[in-house]
This record gives structure tokens, sequence and C-alpha cells, in this order.
């Protein structure tokens, strides 16, 4: 699929991602205007609220998936989905672990953060 195809597509998802959120009543938690999410901010919160589940490695654990795996790449679960994730946590849907619980712990500016990291992971391994 050519560049523009994919972000095509991303923009479709997104949109329905969007609509299916507003459709069930969810607000998407936003980070704090003008919060540049920092990659390195990142790893060192999922090593703290993340990594015993997805692995330190972000290659999953016997608890939780792998992030390094195309399903969560932007185009299928956009940052959005990183947010609700947290906030109310996700009916397993992909994999065997199970439903993930909330991460009530964790603010809107820590998963930008968190978000960054495994994007930047992700691109290392050619996800994006």
């Amino acid at each position: 699929m050519s560049k523009i195809g994919r972000q095509l597509l991303a923009a479709g998802l997104i949109a329905m991602v969007s609509l299916l959120v507003q459709a069930q009543g969810w607000q998407v938690p936003k980070p704090s205007p003008g919060l540049m999410p920092n990659p390195a901010a990142g790893k060192t919160l999922f090593a703290k609220h993340c990594a015993a589940c997805h692995g330190v490695d972000l290659k999953g654990s016997d608890k939780g998936p792998p992030l390094l795996h195309r399903i969560y790449e932007p185009s299928h679960h956009a940052d959005a989905a990183f947010q609700l994730a947290a906030k109310n946590g996700v009916r397993a849907h992909h994999w065997k672990f199970g439903d993930m619980a909330p991460v009530p712990q964790v603010t809107p500016d820590d998963v930008a953060h968190i978000t960054a990291y495994v994007r930047s992971e992700q691109r290392k391994v050619g996800i994006d």
C-alpha cells in the first residue's frame, strides 16, 4: 500500500474510533495544552506502569501483549486508543491475556509520554 493510501486509511480509522468513542459517551483524555511528549520520560513511565504486563522490551509477557506488533501500529490503534486504555481499561479482543484493567494512576500527560516512547520504539523496528 502506498504511503498516501496508509495515511488515508489511518485518517479513516481515526475518524471511526472518534465516532465510536462519541457514541459510547467516552471522552478521550487530553494531555495538557502545549505538552511536547517526550519518549525518554515515556520510557521511565512505561517501566513503572506498563512493563510488568507488556514487557520491559515492549515484546509482551505472560500477562500482556507485545506493543511492538503490527496490531498496535498507528493506523490500527491511534494514540487516542492508549489514552482510552489507560482511563477505561480494554476488553480482550486481539489476544487471550484477559481484559486490561484501567490504570488510574497515570495522567493523560503520562500516557502521551508513554505513547511517544512506544511509537519511537515501533519506528525502530519498522512499525509506522
